[in-house]
């Protein structure tokens, strides 16, 4: 089913638990080993066409091994390690920058035009809130 801002996507409870939440086919967590990380996973939410190329969920987690790689930065570094066909999808390949038609959000702020190496806001470190990676649409 098509998410048109209605009705919320239904998605195959198979494939939500198996790669949507950060997990392997198995269903096993592909967080960190026990012990290596602190505080609670990043969820980051994708939009459809990004998240049918990974063959994820709606979000996927991320661990950090400590707080003050919360950047956006380090998070997409991560979000493309985990799942390497974004890798050039959000940022440009070769330089890292934000690809001009992708936008970044946590909770009604745009965080696109922020600094890549700042610390996420609150809502996101703690898990509170997603990095919502939007695709903009343009045209007239």
């Amino acid at each position: 089913m098509r998410d048109f801002g209605g009705t919320p996507e239904r998605a195959d409870p198979a494939r939500e638990s198996a790669s949507g939440t950060g997990r392997d086919s198995s269903g096993t967590p592909k967080g960190p080993a026990p012990g290596t990380a602190e505080g609670p996973a990043i969820r980051v939410a994708l939009p459809t066409h990004l998240r049918v190329l990974a063959d994820v969920g709606r979000e996927v987690e991320v661990w950090l091994s400590t707080p003050s790689e919360a950047t956006q930065r380090r998070l997409l570094d991560e979000v493309e390690r985990l799942h390497p066909r974004l890798r050039g999808t959000i940022r440009d390949h070769d330089t890292g920058a934000r690809r001009a038609y992708m936008r970044y959000f946590a909770g009604r702020d745009d965080h696109s035009h922020d600094d890549p190496d700042a610390l996420l806001p609150a809502v996101v470190r703690s898990g509170e809130e997603p990095f919502r990676v939007v695709g903009a649409i343009a045209g007239g």
